[in-house]
């Protein structure tokens, strides 16, 4: 029967257009980045084909090594912002009557232009933007009053606070691109969750803030993750938001890199870097599959236990109606 159904089954045969266009789109451009990773440089043309671990070995140079550290923490505080943001947005559409309408607002973004968005964040940051004079103004009115009560330096002058082509202009302008990211998984998985739970806890002595941070986030732990990755990991390599809204404190890794190929021609450089990003990649998405795993597998021994302990119920039950 089994063999049957393997020979008639065509599953394997309708998987080869995805194969085929996964293997030209992702796997050779990716094998590409990583044999150029470990050729020669050349000016002119790119590379020279001599094997060479150059490109790694500039890869620990200290100027590199802080563009990375920046790149690292500029990743790190968009995607704890982001998530700080996302999850109390997750919680209230699951638990919401009007998930359908959350979810098309959510989901709006994404019909725009991700360029367009970031020229709207550039005209709203701008100098003259009523934003910015709206802020300086609040600010230099206490600035005015503090000094006018005789307080601080009588000669300091206000000086205007500047929110373009800075690292907290980009970590601003990232946050508002990825927070949909992160929205969507963690509402997915508030939806599964049982809230039963929830009660359980209570009714257990439990507060209401014990029992959403040991029963909820513990419960969503793999929407965290999704949440997780799918933030840091484009904001680590982005370049589009910090080539138009940052500055010189913003230079990230992604400038980096289309830097090295357009500017200085050094492309296995370009590609060790890519390839760093490609490692971090896998082993997040590797990350996430494990945590879906492990939570799959207890989901499934609970359902296990609750079986049995619902046939020890009944065998009791008729055992009793026996005697």
């Amino acid at each position: 029967m089994t063999q049957k159904y393997r020979k008639t089954n065509p599953g394997p045969f309708y998987t080869w257009p995805m194969g085929a266009w996964f293997t030209v789109f992702f796997v050779i451009p990716l094998l590409i980045i990583v044999l150029y990773a470990f050729l020669k440089r050349d000016v002119y043309i790119g590379v020279v084909k001599e094997f060479s671990l150059e490109a790694f070995k500039q890869m620990f140079k200290p100027r590199y090594a802080i563009i990375l550290l920046r790149t690292l923490y500029i990743a790190a505080v968009s995607t704890l912002i982001t998530i700080l943001l996302a999850l109390p947005c997750g919680y209230a559409m699951a638990r919401s009557k009007h998930q359908t309408l959350f979810l098309v607002l959510v989901i709006i973004p994404f019909l725009t232009n991700s360029l367009i968005r970031i020229f709207a964040w550039k005209l709203i940051l701008g100098e003259n933007s009523a934003f910015s004079t709206g802020i300086n103004s609040f600010f230099k009115f206490f600035f005015d009053t503090w000094h006018k009560m005789g307080l601080g330096n009588a000669d300091a002058a206000y000086k205007p606070v500047h929110f373009m082509f800075t690292k907290n202009a980009v970590i601003l302008v990232s946050i508002y691109m990825y927070l949909p990211y992160a929205i969507l998984p963690i509402f997915t998985a508030v939806d599964r969750f049982d809230f039963a739970l929830l009660e359980a806890a209570r009714d257990l002595g439990a507060t209401k803030a014990q029992s959403m941070f040991k029963v909820l986030i513990p419960g969503i732990k793999s929407g965290i993750v999704s949440a997780l990755i799918f933030t840091f990991i484009p904001i680590f390599g982005a370049y589009t938001v910090p080539q138009l809204v940052g500055g010189k404190d913003s230079y990230m890794i992604g400038n980096f890199i289309v830097d090295r190929v357009q500017k200085v021609r050094n492309w296995p450089l370009a590609s060790a870097f890519s390839v760093l990003i490609t490692v971090i990649s896998m082993i997040a998405i590797l990350w996430m599959l494990n945590t879906s795993r492990q939570e799959a597998a207890l989901k499934k021994m609970s359902n296990k236990e609750d079986a049995l302990a619902a046939g020890n119920i009944a065998k009791a039950i008729n055992n009793g109606g026996a005697k």
